[in-house]
């Protein structure tokens, strides 16, 4: 705390950011200031009053580092950039990081085609939008390039490197009228892109015009399928065309947004409204908002969001006045390179809109609501539902799993579930390098060795830090004899972990659980037994599946390579001609000799190693 004092009497009385710092220096908290001096002394002053949350910061503060900027509007810029670096834990922060794509129109080329795009540049293009689904505009550039035969490829097209060559599918499917093969002129092409732009610019009814007489035609001409064609192409348009109208019937560009909060979480509500017409909303979730008013959550949200989009619309509607917002507005002005307004309306259209947006706000965050209290109940009200069955306090499961084809190349696998959830990190597989042939207790055995001696030489430079985290519940697939393989290996490495094995009905359905040598019953319909099925469910689905990936590789074992001179190119000649494991096991010396790849000393080799003692166990009949 000395050093702080000593840095605070340092502080200039000039506009700034600062960044707080934790132990570890981690930033927890950007901060800007008209007067770093006077705003940063005041987060140090005995008896203030705070909240809890700046309470809890203060706590945390380390040591603070500052940036001088030339005036306001330049901190609240780069107060944003390090918000967006660094994700303070004691910002407001909004969570989503959504962009906005935009139709794009390429009207600069000699044979224009319509595209999305998720940023405007300067590169002499159109752009509309910005959109809230990248949907419709999928839609819009679908139905206009159908109708009138646009081209979609993005090869260069001018009148000097128009190929005389065959045209693609989308021309002998009547899609495009393949300029790029000299189908069609330049000035016939822009003709019809003509009928493009006007639909675009909001000029709807030449295009559904000249659409309707196509259908008619068709239809006369009986070619009902066209004309179906031309009917559903209508009726797209018309959608996209006739957007929902705000109340007041004025033009204009503005969002409109309602802010709902709960506890610590907020949802920021936004009506998109674009020449007149309401094109669109989206809501976005902020954090750490517990102790902070709708203003200041509204002031972060407007910061953050216009920070991320390129698209800043001319006129903002919102609850109430925002903490800093002449500059703010002079930010947002700058980026427009046009004035925006922030208006705060009391009556009318405008504020019934604004209300409409403040309820689905709060509509969000209720339906949210709802659904983590169905999650927390499948996760971790269902993990201290096993708890309570066993008498534990179990939080953290491991799940343990053996797989092989007929012992060779066993595999295992290690999942893990915390408070309910996956914790797909700390996942490990494991080759199972010291057991021979089809033994899944000893199998289990060395897993269980190596993964409480941190010995998994196929894992990650991490395996420490993940392994060192001991689970409450260690979870076997098996009854009593895994338990007891389980309990075995703890009591070697002198490690108390509670171990519990699944109880099969005669259909191999789990029915309970085998705890402290007892058989406990389950309830099936409990959100408990979901759970256990989930963690059974995900065991096998891991071992299997890296079992698999091995085996497409080509490193599967197979029985025939333990035979001297089999390498894989006879292993594969020898399968190819007899199928199975089993009549190669049965053939004689001159029918193995048969085998292309094969000769005697090799076929001689295969025999010897099936027929060495009578006693012998013979493999099971499967590569």
């Amino acid at each position: 705390m000395s050093s702080i004092k000593e840095d605070l009497k340092k502080l200039p009385d000039k506009p700034g950011v600062y960044l707080m710092h934790d132990e570890k220096d981690t930033v927890i908290y950007v901060g800007k200031a008209i007067n770093l001096k006077n705003r940063v002394r005041q987060y140090f002053q005995s008896g203030r009053n705070v909240t809890y949350k700046i309470q809890r910061m203060i706590e945390h503060i380390a040591y603070f580092e500052y940036i001088i900027t030339d005036n306001e509007l330049e901190a609240l810029i780069l107060e944003c950039n390090l918000i967006k670096e660094y994700n303070p834990k004691y910002n407001t922060m909004l969570k989503d990081g959504k962009s906005y794509p935009f139709l794009k129109v390429t009207v600069s080329a000699e044979y224009p085609r319509l595209m999305i795009a998720h940023q405007m540049k300067q590169d002499g293009a159109k752009y509309y939008g910005p959109y809230v689904s990248a949907k419709a505009i999928y839609d819009t550039i679908e139905v206009l390039n159908k109708i009138y035969r646009l081209r979609s490829c993005s090869r260069d097209i001018n009148k000097k490197n128009v190929s005389s060559s065959r045209p693609c599918v989308y021309y002998e499917l009547k899609q495009c009228d393949a300029p790029c093969s000299g189908n069609i002129s330049q000035d016939e092409y822009k003709q019809r892109f003509n009928h493009v732009m006007e639909f675009l610019s909001g000029n709807s009814k030449p295009v559904m015009l000249e659409i309707k007489k196509k259908m008619n035609a068709a239809a006369e001409r009986l070619e009902f399928e066209e004309a179906a064609f031309y009917r559903d192409s209508l009726h797209s348009l018309r959608v996209i065309s006739e957007r929902q109208k705000i109340p007041s019937g004025e033009n204009g560009e503005r969002d409109i947004i309602g802010v709902a909060k709960e506890k610590d979480e907020a949802v920021a509500q936004v009506f998109f409204i674009r020449d007149g017409k309401l094109i669109g909303r989206e809501h976005y979730y902020l954090t750490g908002v517990s102790e902070e008013t709708n203003r200041h959550i509204l002031s972060e949200f407007i910061k953050q969001m216009y920070a991320g989009t390129p698209y800043i619309p001319r006129e903002l509607l919102v609850e109430e006045s925002l903490e800093d917002e002449e500059t703010i507005l002079s930010w947002l002005s700058a980026k427009k390179e046009q004035k925006v307004y922030v208006r705060v309306p009391k009556k009318g259209d405008k504020e019934r809109l604004l209300e409409l947006a403040g309820k689905n706000a709060r509509l969000i965050l209720e339906q949210d609501a709802e659904k983590l209290k169905r999650e927390e109940a499948k996760t971790t009200g269902a993990m201290k539902e096993i708890g309570e069955i066993l008498g534990i306090d179990a939080m953290r499961v491991e799940s343990f799993d053996i797989s092989n084809i007929n012992g060779f190349q066993t595999v295992g696998s290690m999942v893990v579930f915390e408070n309910g959830k996956k914790r797909k990190n700390d996942y490990r597989k494991f080759r199972i390098n010291n057991v021979t042939g089809p033994d899944d207790y000893a199998a289990m055995e060395e897993m269980l060795t190596r993964r409480f001696t941190h010995n998994d030489r196929n894992d990650s430079k991490d395996i420490k830090n993940a392994f060192n985290i001991m689970p409450d519940l260690i979870m076997m697939d098996g009854g009593k004899g895994q338990v007891n393989t389980c309990k075995n290996v703890l009591v070697k490495l002198g490690l108390n972990i509670h171990v519990c094995g699944l109880v099969k009905n005669d259909k191999h359905q789990t029915r309970g659980l085998y705890f402290n040598n007892h058989e406990i019953s389950l309830d099936t319909h409990s959100e408990g037994f979901r759970l256990i099925t989930r963690i059974q469910d995900e065991t096998h689905r891991f071992a299997i599946e890296y079992h698999r990936s091995l085996r497409s590789k080509g490193q599967v074992h197979s029985i025939l390579d333990d035979i001297d001179g089999i390498g894989p190119k006879r292993r594969k000649a020898l399968m190819k001609y007899f199928v199975s494991l089993e009549k190669i096991q049965n053939a004689e010396v001159e029918e193995l000799k048969n085998v292309p790849a094969m000769n005697e000393q090799s076929a001689k080799a295969v025999y010897d190693f099936f027929h060495v003692t009578e006693e012998d166990d013979i493999p099971d009949s499967k590569a």
